[in-house]
């Protein structure tokens, strides 16, 4: 069932099977904290199976823009529009955030960005491709980061 992700209390709920479920629902916390305080955006997460839609469109940029496919099991979407831009993210198992941002405008900002939980790998499907820049959170201690434009129409 589809639920708000409280970023005053943080909870595993939904994240349970990841071995740094800690440490990704503080970064689940901090993603909902900011759509809170920018947009005044309640940040709502679906299972895969609630919201497969999300989930394909992300894996279809992926795929589409630099051939990558996340090995990892994906276990919550959300997928929202505010202000003008298309929002989807999905929590991987492993870790794993990954974003898309993609300005319904044309000439906008269209991006995907990665986040990995603090205590998780670099992916091996990343490793090669992306350098991870390091941020401190209060909710969830240490993200490290990367992005790329997206160039082609989704």
């Amino acid at each position: 069932m589809p639920h708000a992700v409280d970023f005053v209390n943080v909870s595993t709920a939904g994240l349970e099977s990841s071995p740094v479920a800690e440490a990704l629902a503080g970064l689940r916390a901090n993603e909902a904290r900011y759509f809170k305080n920018k947009y005044d955006h309640e940040f709502i997460v679906s299972t895969v199976e609630e919201d497969p839609e999300t989930l394909a469109w992300i894996e279809r940029v992926l795929s589409e823009e630099r051939e990558i496919v996340i090995a990892s099991r994906p276990l919550e979407v959300s997928g929202f529009e505010v202000a003008g831009i298309r929002m989807a993210y999905v929590f991987y198992e492993s870790g794993l955030s990954v974003n898309v941002m993609y300005t319904l405008a044309d000439e906008g900002k269209r991006a995907v960005g990665f986040k990995l939980s603090q205590g998780m790998e670099v992916p091996e499907e990343l490793a090669s491709r992306f350098k991870f820049a390091r941020q401190r959170s209060k909710l969830a201690g240490e993200i490290r980061g990367s992005f790329f434009v997206i160039k082609g129409e989704h």
